[in-house]
């Protein structure tokens, strides 16, 4: 995805379509969270009001950070879009999250919350299944 310009815009396109007038909520999980924010930086004019970014590797730095686009300005990622509310949920066992709080990078606004899924670090399943996430995406919706 960041080192193919033709997938990136392919990709890209596809979370355009599913975007609809009444989507408030937007959650991308590893390299899903990339997307996410890409396309909501490219977007400002959605009714997202909360990303939910679940193992996200944003953060990391030299491999990932600043290859987003937009890019970094000085040190500082761009706030995607016009959302109010930005929930990074992490493991502290996630090696993908390597950065587990986001808001040094994107700003304080970004809300960092460790949470525990075991064995299964990285998997979907603990992440979309733990009360923070429930309550990250629940924010959005009222």
């Amino acid at each position: 995805y960041l080192h193919d310009p033709a997938k990136r815009v392919q990709i890209l396109a596809r979370v355009e379509q599913a975007i609809r007038p009444d989507t408030r909520v937007i959650i991308g999980h590893s390299l899903g969270s990339i997307v996410a924010y890409e396309a909501l930086c490219a977007h400002p004019e959605w009714p997202v009001v909360t990303l939910v970014t679940l193992g996200s590797p944003l953060g990391i730095r030299n491999l990932i950070f600043e290859k987003l686009t937009p890019p970094p300005n000085n040190g500082v990622g761009c706030w995607p879009g016009q959302i109010s509310h930005w929930y990074n949920i992490a493991d502290n066992g996630d090696i993908v999250a390597l950065v587990k709080s986001l808001h040094t990078q994107f700003g304080k606004r970004v809300e960092d919350r460790l949470i525990y899924n075991g064995a299964k670090a990285h998997q979907i399943v603990p992440y979309l299944t733990a009360q923070e996430t429930g309550e990250a995406i629940a924010s959005g919706l009222f």
